[in-house]
């Protein structure tokens, strides 16, 4: 059981839906990313997605590709990202952390010595959104050997003859991409997620939590209730692209966790 699976494990006893909320690490300073990323917590996230800057993120949209540009032009290293894991886990045991990016500073670290120093410094899970099933050998049976989590995306390209290759050594929870595209280029409705999010429970026990096009409180709310949870990243990458206070920023993040609760 990881940080992760006791989560849902709690969420569901308590019959509530999950909020994820995505930051890019380092974004726009270390010490401003680490300050929002030690709020979230109190602000009602139950996973924090931590992006790991990156000079080509094919699938993400301006939005999150300027953040990550930002965290880089400020000197962000995957060393500098795990460092903030670190110093947040001397205040928090127990919110999940997932990593999510591409393969590429990964592979460049070496498999072997990140999942070290990603483990030592307590993150969870991982998302790498460039390593296709086929690919598992890799990265993501050597995650789950190491007590991570490896999530999956799935999309509304996702037919059910692939649906299972994608399910295939998935854990923790899928993540189902409501919107063909990059992040942020359009908005989720309930009612073509609903259909599809009933298609991946069919077919697994895993929570499924949606993503991709979550802006406001309403559309947190909403597509939380067809589904195990909503995940926001754009709107708040946004806030902080914007230069709000953090206290700004958290308080916005409120707002969307109370949405994706009641859904």
């Amino acid at each position: 059981m990881t940080r992760i699976d006791d989560t849902f494990a709690r969420l569901r006893a308590e019959k509530r839906k999950a909020f994820v909320a995505y930051m890019m690490g380092g974004d726009p300073d270390m010490a401003t990313s680490l300050e929002i990323m030690k709020g979230l917590p109190g602000a009602g996230v139950d996973i924090i997605e931590l992006g790991l800057p990156f000079t080509d993120p094919m699938a993400d949209g301006p939005t999150i590709q300027l953040a990550g540009q930002r965290a880089l032009d400020g000197g962000m290293t995957m060393a500098k990202v795990l460092e903030m894991v670190r110093a947040f886990r001397e205040g928090d045991a127990t919110t999940p952390i997932v990593l999510m990016g591409y393969y590429n500073p990964i592979y460049s670290r070496g498999v072997e010595r990140f999942l070290k120093d990603a483990t030592d410094a307590g993150i969870d899970g991982l998302i790498v959104v460039d390593l296709p099933p086929e690919e598992d050998s890799e990265l993501c049976l050597p995650a789950q050997a190491a007590g991570m989590n490896f999530i999956r995306l799935a999309t509304p390209t996702t037919d059910d003859k692939r649906l299972p290759a994608v399910l295939t050594n998935t854990s923790g929870f899928v993540y189902y991409v409501s919107i063909t595209g990059i992040t942020g280029s359009a908005a989720a409705q309930a009612g073509d997620v609903a259909p599809e999010v009933a298609r991946i429970k069919a077919q697994t026990d895993l929570p499924v939590i949606v993503g991709f096009g979550i802006n406001t409180p309403e559309q947190a709310q909403s597509i939380a209730s067809v589904a195990d949870g909503a995940v926001v990243g754009s709107a708040i990458v946004k806030q902080i692209g914007e230069g709000k206070p953090v206290a700004e920023v958290l308080a916005f993040v409120a707002s969307l966790a109370e949405g994706a609760h009641k859904g």
